[in-house]
């Protein structure tokens, strides 16, 4: 499976993440997900709602626009993000 599906104009992707890191970034892939390396701590949804903002910026999108589909309490998350902007470079993301 890969990291990242298109249903219309919906991306849907599979992320790993690692909270209380130095700086937020996209590291690249972790077997089937994207590793992101954020900076807020994973308490009380702190590392959720980071998250979200992080992707909206980096996809073009308004924070509503992003939704973790599944994995809130853990690393391992599925991110649903609709109609995005524009695709980050490092991703390799192609629109189908």
């Amino acid at each position: 499976m890969s990291f990242y599906q298109w249903r219309g104009d919906v991306l849907t992707l599979s992320c790993h993440i690692q909270p209380k890191s130095s700086r937020n970034e996209i590291v690249g892939l972790y077997d089937d997900s994207v590793k992101i390396r954020i900076t807020a701590p994973p308490v009380d949804g702190k590392a959720n709602a980071h998250l979200i903002k992080i992707l909206a910026k980096l996809f073009g999108v308004s924070k509503s626009a992003v939704t973790i589909t599944s994995g809130e309490s853990g690393r391992k998350k599925v991110v649903r993000i609709e109609d995005p902007g524009k695709l980050p470079e490092l991703l390799n993301i192609e629109r189908t």
